[in-house]
């Protein structure tokens, strides 16, 4: 049966929030600070927050500079997950990705079904690692981050989820680099 086993101590993981948005100031901006208010209730830590329009460019500069960032273990961005001319997120994480997470947007998608039925076809919700860091790209609806966060995130980041969680996997995410240079 998959829960917390409170024999393990709970490790607090650094992450960044980025929200991608062309009209949201951080005044507006109710999902990443959902995302923000969640996370630390949760005893992570926030490591840097940013708002950018939706522009491949743009989104991979930020994500780009907080993957170089020893500080940041987990990035999750919140908009431009649509399909939409304008929604342009998962084009730019998959490019950074060096390993995708299919399985994220897969199970996103499943939970969200139960609750917005066919609605949730429309979401491209993705998940990779870059360079040893994790990337999650949620839709911008404050429904969609609370599903995301609450169903998958919260469990698959705390080290005591058990069978297994993403936090466990921190010190191998960057195997095949030593591995090369050897």
């Amino acid at each position: 049966m998959p829960g917390i086993d409170t024999s393990r101590p709970f490790i607090a993981v650094r992450i960044a929030v980025l929200t991608v948005s062309d009209s949201r100031g951080l005044a507006e901006d109710r999902s990443g600070q959902t995302l923000v208010d969640r996370l630390e209730a949760a005893g992570h830590i926030l490591a840097d927050r940013a708002i950018v329009k939706d522009e491949i460019s743009e989104i991979q500069k930020v994500v780009n500079r907080w993957i170089d960032d020893e500080n940041v273990d987990v990035v999750i961005s919140t908009g431009g997950t649509g399909v939409t001319g304008r929604d342009v997120t998962p084009e730019a994480f998959a490019a950074l990705y060096e390993k995708e997470i299919p399985g994220f947007g897969e199970l996103f998608r499943m939970l969200s079904y139960e609750k917005i039925g066919t609605s949730t076809i429309q979401s491209r919700a993705t998940a990779g690692v870059a360079r040893g860091t994790y990337l999650f790209a949620l839709p911008g609806s404050t429904g969609a981050v609370k599903d995301a966060w609450d169903d998958i995130l919260v469990h698959q980041l705390d080290y005591r989820f058990m069978p297994c969680n993403f936090v466990e996997l921190f010190s191998r995410l960057r195997e095949h680099e030593r591995r090369s240079k050897s």
